[in-house]
C-alpha cells in the first residue's frame, strides 16, 4: 500500500480469483453489485442487495510505452496487476484515519458508498458479498442489428429464455391442470467455479426442492420421487462456443453452431455434456414440429471440452438430461456477443417443450 500511497491512488479491493479472459476487464468503467448484511434497530440482521451503476472502479492497463511486447502477447500477474482503482487519496482519506496503520476488511470510502445507496449508516453495515461488473449498458448492434451486446450473456440468456418460456407455456392455464407433470425451472448461482455451494447444481438444492413439491401431492407412495425423477426430463440451458469467423479452425469441421440459426445440441464423447439420443430425439421432435432450427456442437478430438451442469443433475438424480444453449462468441469476456433470433427460437423451444414433453414422453420407448 506504501507505493500505492505515494502514487496518489487507492487500490485495497481485489479482483476475484474465477474470472476467465481476465485480460478483457481492463481499461472498463466497473461498478459493483451484491448482497449486504445491515444491522437493524432489533439487533438482528437484514440481506440487502445493492447496485452501485456509476464507474467508481477501473483496472488500468500499462501504457503501450511500458511494455513494447504487449500487443505481442498480453501478460499480467493475476495478484499484482488486477487490484481495481477505487480513487485517489487525497479525495478519498479527507481525514477519516484510513491511512493509518490498521488495515480494516474494506476500505472506508467504499463502505460509506454502499451505505449512502442503502441509505443506511456505514456502521451499521456488518460485511458484504460484492462483485464488480461493466457498467455499459447491454445494447442491439451489427449492421442489421440482429445482435446482442452484453455483459453476462453466459448465462442471463439461457436463464431468461427458460423463465419466458415457462410463462408462455401456462396460457390460460387449461392446459396446465390437465397436465400430469410439474414445470420447473431450476437457476444456480457458482457454476463457474464449480457449483459446489449451498446454492450450486453440486448441492442438495435440486433435490430438496423436488421432494418438497413431491411430498405435497396427496396419496403419494413411499417411491413416488424416485418414479418422479425416473419419468422426468431435464434441460441443462448453458450457451456454446459458436463458430469464431477469425477462428474457424477451433472448431470441429461437420459442427460449427452459428449465430442466428437456432440453439445447439451439445454431444461429448467423453459426458462432459449429458446429451443422449434418447433425450435429443425428445428435443428434436418438438422442434420439428414447430419448425424451431436445431444446431449441433461436438468439440475436436484434439481439443479439451468445457462441461455444464448437465452431467452433475444427471449422475445426482439419475434423470434423463439433454445439454443446449444459444451460440454465443466471446464466451466469459466481459462483454460478449449472441443473435437476436436465437433468443426468440430458445424461448419457443421451452415454451413448446414445457407444454407438450408429457404427452411425447409417452410415445417414447427405452430402457
Amino acid at each position: 500500500m506504501a507505493a500505492l500511497r505515494r502514487a496518489g491512488l487507492i487500490a485495497r479491493v481485489r479482483m476475484a480469483r474465477v474470472l476467465a479472459c481476465r485480460h478483457t476487464w481492463f481499461d472498463r468503467d466497473l461498478g459493483v453489485a451484491g448482497r449486504v448484511l445491515v444491522r437493524d434497530r432489533a439487533g438482528g440482521y437484514a440481506s440487502r442487495l445493492v447496485t452501485i451503476d456509476d464507474p467508481i472502479m477501473r483496472i488500468p492497463s500499462l501504457a503501450i510505452h511500458m511494455d513494447r511486447s504487449a500487443n505481442e502477447a498480453f501478460k499480467f500477474n493475476k495478484e499484482d496487476h488486477l487490484t481495481p482503482i477505487l480513487a485517489t487519496v487525497g479525495k478519498a482519506l479527507n481525514g477519516n484515519g484510513a491511512d493509518g496503520d490498521a488495515k480494516p476488511a474494506h476500505h472506508a470510502v467504499l463502505v460509506e458508498r454502499i451505505a449512502q445507496a442503502l441509505e443506511v449508516a456505514a456502521a451499521d453495515i456488518a460485511d458484504f458479498d460484492l462483485c464488480l461488473f461493466d457498467t455499459q449498458k447491454a445494447t442491439i448492434g451489427g449492421l442489421c442489428n440482429e445482435l446482442i451486446s452484453s455483459a453476462r450473456l453466459d448465462n442471463l440468456n439461457s436463464s431468461y429464455c427458460a423463465i419466458e418460456g415457462l410463462i408462455n407455456s401456462v396460457g390460460s392455464g387449461e392446459a396446465l391442470a390437465r397436465d400430469p407433470g410439474v414445470r420447473l425451472v431450476a437457476l444456480f448461482d457458482n457454476e463457474e467455479v464449480g457449483s459446489t455451494s449451498a446454492y450450486g447444481a453440486n448441492s442438495a438444492l435440486l433435490e430438496s426442492a423436488l421432494r418438497r413439491v413431491q411430498a405435497s401431492w396427496e396419496g403419494a407412495g413411499a417411491t413416488a420421487f424416485e418414479e418422479s425423477v425416473a419419468n422426468s426430463y431435464l434441460i441443462s440451458s448453458d450457451v456454446t462456443h459458436a463458430v469464431h469467423p477469425n477462428y474457424s479452425s477451433k472448431h470441429e469441421d461437420n459442427h460449427r453452431p452459428e449465430l442466428q440459426k437456432g440453439p445447439a445440441i451439445k454431444n461429448n464423447a467423453n459426458q462432459r455434456y449429458a446429451t443422449t439420443a434418447v433425450t435429443s430425439t425428445i428435443l428434436k421432435d418438438i422442434a420439428r414440429r414447430h419448425d424451431i432450427p436445431l444446431q449441433e456442437f461436438v468439440v475436436r478430438n484434439d481439443s479439451s471440452c468445457g462441461s455444464t451442469i448437465g452431467p452433475m443433475l444427471s449422475a445426482q438424480l439419475g434423470i434423463r438430461t439433454i445439454d443446449i444453449g444459444n451460440p454465443l462468441l466471446g464466451m466469459h469476456s466481459i462483454r460478449e456477443v449472441c443473435g437476436v433470433d436465437d433468443v426468440g427460437l430458445l424461448v419457443r423451444l421451452f415454451e413448446h417443450f414445457f407444454a407438450e414433453f408429457s404427452e411425447l414422453d409417452a410415445k417414447v420407448t427405452a430402457d
